[in-house]
């Protein structure tokens, strides 16, 4: 008896769907036509004999047996990664294709600073990016979509293993001519809660500063407008607020041309660390680490140059 199973093909475009919720855009994220994308699930539900998602012209709605099944799918492709990446691990490390997520409170301050030095010691290394707020990094990387995580600790990442590249501290930046002239360090104490501006939800710095603060009234207080770095420094160089930024922003300048002061938050815990994870058992685990390494020294003579 001939067994016909679901291909990765079919099923890759079943969790394209799933994950933008719209033919158009799962095609395009496919790399295919519409056509191709909706002939591949029709085939799908053809050879498993059910109805996997209901079609509307509004709405791409998945039957909860759709939901079950791709599930299943993220698992099964993970797994499929997973195979390709024993065979890779098995040559050259550093070598090839390499996906990775980096949160966009890391990325533009430390990525210029270290890839070109990766290129140099690792030039057969094919490195492909992604910025992604922590959540959606973490998510894409248990599905499978990449393969590793460059991202700040502590947050709840699952079933990951992970390397510390360094620590972050964090630092209170504010306009220069401000009346209460905090002093060498600020004690969290002394943050005003109505003129602190944090980073919109989805970005793991906000609850990072939140928690060094270790002030409850802040999370309800604090006024979290900015949807990145660069637009709450503009804020407080119009004297809009204050705001807490890290320490490898400020090494890179994001404070240039302002009139802005930064200086130490002093308290427990005021500071992030910055770290690569990977999924749990992976056979590529000795290259993210050895990753780490690269990117670790690279730091440190960075920091030694500066």
């Amino acid at each position: 008896m001939t067994s016909y199973l679901p291909t990765l093909k079919q099923l890759q475009y079943l969790v394209a769907l799933e994950e933008h919720g719209h033919f158009g855009k799962a095609a395009d994220a496919s790399y295919v036509t519409q056509s191709t994308l909706s002939a591949g699930l029709r085939e799908l539900e053809t050879l498993l004999g059910v109805v996997l998602v209901e079609r509307t012209r509004r709405v791409v709605r998945f039957t909860p047996l759709g939901n079950k099944v791709v599930a299943k799918a993220h698992r099964i492709l993970r797994e499929a990664e997973e195979l390709s990446d024993l065979v890779r691990s098995s040559g050259k490390p550093l070598s090839g294709d390499l996906r990775m997520s980096v949160i966009p409170t890391i990325a533009p301050f430390l990525l210029p600073r270290l890839l070109p030095g990766l290129r140099r010691k690792q030039p057969e290394l094919k490195l492909f990016l992604r910025e992604e707020v922590s959540s959606v990094a973490v998510e894409s990387l248990h599905h499978g979509q990449v393969d590793c995580v460059l991202l700040a600790l502590p947050f709840p990442a699952g079933d990951v293993e992970h390397e510390t590249l360094f620590v972050d501290p964090l630092y209170v930046a504010f306009p220069k001519d401000d009346p209460r002239d905090p002093p060498e360090f600020v004690l969290p104490e002394l943050i005003d809660e109505s003129r602190l501006l944090l980073l919109e939800d989805g970005h793991c710095l906000k609850d990072h500063a939140l928690a060094a603060c270790n002030r409850p009234e802040l999370r309800a207080s604090a006024m979290m407008f900015g949807t990145s770095l660069h637009t709450l420094v503009q804020m407080v160089d119009n004297r809009l607020g204050l705001t807490l930024l890290p320490q490898i922003a400020i090494d890179a300048g994001i404070l240039a041309n302002t009139d802005i002061v930064a200086r130490p938050l002093l308290a427990d815990h005021a500071s992030r660390d910055i770290a690569i994870i990977w999924r749990k058992n992976s056979p590529r685990a000795e290259e993210f680490r050895m990753l780490a390494e690269i990117l670790r020294r690279g730091h440190a003579e960075g920091k030694c140059a500066g």
